[in-house]
């Protein structure tokens, strides 16, 4: 009896576990019998042959070749190759001597007329795959088109069949909301906030802990925020799915990742990092321990800005920030003058300017298209102005879902008032944390000049006269931030009316308000 090799093969790992390859197994068992060959080894592969380098198909021809059988049964043509350059190599064999066979098909590979056979059942095949390709990106695409994502769901969302959203998991949305939260905080580099998302029990699909690899996939991955970016092509579609976290955490999160938005965790953690910048070179202010105390020098060489203690930045914080706060008899004309005002109106032109800006941006992201068609951009910019407009979309419609009633907006005058009344001691009664929560959403540009300090708040909080406008979201947004939002002025006065809810809810003992005075 001939000796050969079997070599049994299926697409996937899940059509591995069917019968697909018993089936084949058996029905080259059966053609060994009665052609009176014995099957001496089985090669068995879970791998698609549209591609070449297939381990084990490779293993089998160089033991061939080595004429450690002296032919080989497959099941159907193309089981063996689906690719001409598989087929190439396979076809051959019968060259070198040894016999090839195939259990449905009564061929002949020593003949001419059953190798032309075999080649023409070959480029079928690899037609065949062809086609099947284009037909499934031409559904995937689809899908996508409609807003449907047609893989497997990602960590925080579950699948729920085909032609349906994915939904947000109850178990791990939340975690994942923590994780944005976590690193948006500036307080987390990527290894701490994987140890720390660990410890609090998000897990991977597989069950197993995150990598870092696995955290910065995570906050890289747009769909959280409703938007479907598919890595290898770039291209982005409007999800229909439910979000988990918004537009503009994401947008803080890849700022921060990015290095323009302040530092990660440091091993001192010190007060100011990242914080300041040299008035004169505009390097960073790096700080450094020196005999207990901490300093923050300008690493340029040659630069004439001399170091500057870390408690003599904070005096000059405490000053400015006195200098800003405005007296009770004033807070108390301001806040007449605004309850004359209608918040009803507000809330129009809120939505009215939000409106706008929709139409804007939409309008930009179909002249982005005519720039594609123009070949004035390239594909790999054109992908990438989508998704920043796709995101500015869903942030600009959450806002627009999310204005606030006129209510809310009377409520958000007296919260201003309150605070431009007591920001030294909001700043004086903070721990370290939200201290630097303060400094960077009350002032803009944080320099040091010699052992001068130059701080400049955002316009939201200077303009007292005009703060009306600013608590109604003025339609221009302000020039002197990067914080995403109709106005950086609402954004900046919510995260600071947090800390002082924060500090009431905890209960904390009222500090002595130190006169500070500048650096």
């Amino acid at each position: 009896m001939k000796s050969c090799f079997g070599y049994i093969r299926v697409s996937t790992q899940k059509q591995g576990e069917g019968v697909s390859l018993d089936a084949q197994k058996t029905a080259i068992t059966a053609f060994a019998s009665q052609n009176d060959l014995t099957v001496i080894k089985w090669f068995e592969e879970k791998q698609t042959a549209a591609k070449g380098g297939r381990p084990i198909f490779n293993q089998m021809l160089r033991q061939l070749r080595k004429h450690a059988a002296k032919g080989v049964i497959i099941h159907k043509i193309d089981r063996a190759a689906r690719n001409a350059r598989d087929w190439v190599m396979f076809a051959e064999l019968p060259d070198i001597g040894i016999d090839v066979y195939v259990a449905t098909e009564s061929l002949d590979f020593r003949s001419r007329g059953g190798r032309l056979t075999a080649e023409i059942q070959a480029v079928i095949a690899a037609d065949y795959i062809r086609n099947l390709r284009e037909e499934t990106i031409k559904g995937l695409n689809g899908r996508l088109g409609q807003g449907l994502y047609p893989f497997r769901a990602p960590i925080g969302y579950l699948d729920n069949g085909r032609g349906n959203p994915k939904t947000p998991d109850p178990l791990k949305a939340h975690l994942i909301r923590e994780m944005f939260d976590l690193y948006a905080s500036g307080r987390h580099s990527l290894r701490t906030l994987q140890a720390e998302i660990t410890r609090r029990g998000l897990r991977n699909l597989n069950g197993r802990p995150l990598t870092l690899h696995g955290v910065e996939t995570i906050l890289n991955n747009s769909f959280y925020t409703g938007v479907i970016t598919i890595a290898r092509t770039g291209a982005s579609y409007d999800g229909v799915h439910d979000p988990i976290i918004p537009a503009k955490l994401f947008h803080r999160v890849q700022d921060i990742k990015s290095g323009r938005s302040g530092p990660k965790c440091t091993r001192h953690n010190h007060l100011f990092q990242g914080l300041f910048r040299c008035g004169l070179c505009r390097g960073p202010m790096s700080p450094e321990l020196q005999k207990g105390r901490c300093y923050y020098r300008c690493q340029r060489r040659g630069c004439p800005t001399a170091t500057i203690r870390e408690d003599r930045l904070e005096d000059a914080i405490r000053f400015r920030l006195g200098q800003l706060q405005i007296k009770p008899s004033a807070a108390k004309k301001l806040e007449t003058a605004w309850m004359s005002k209608g918040a009803e109106t507000a809330t129009e032109d809120m939505a009215k300017a939000l409106r706008l800006q929709i139409a804007d941006e939409e309008a930009r992201l179909e002249r982005l298209t005519d720039l594609l068609l123009d070949s004035t951009i390239d594909r790999n910019t054109y992908r990438e102005r989508q998704r920043s407009g796709k995101l500015r979309l869903v942030e600009l419609r959450d806002e627009l879902e999310k204005l606030p009633n006129a209510e809310k907006i009377a409520q958000r005058r007296r919260d201003f008032l309150e605070l431009v009344k007591t920001l030294c001691l909001l700043y004086e009664n903070a721990n370290l944390a939200e201290k630097r929560e303060i400094v960077e959403n009350a002032f803009s540009n944080r320099l040091v000049a010699g052992k001068y300090v130059d701080l400049q708040p955002y316009k939201w909080l200077v303009s007292h006269d005009s703060a009306s406008s600013v608590l109604e979201c003025d339609p221009e947004r302000h020039r002197d931030t990067d914080l995403p939002g109709v106005t950086a002025g609402v954004q900046n006065l919510e995260l600071i009316l947090n800390l002082k809810n924060r500090a009431i809810d905890d209960d904390k003992p009222l500090c002595r308000l130190t006169s500070g005075v500048p650096a």
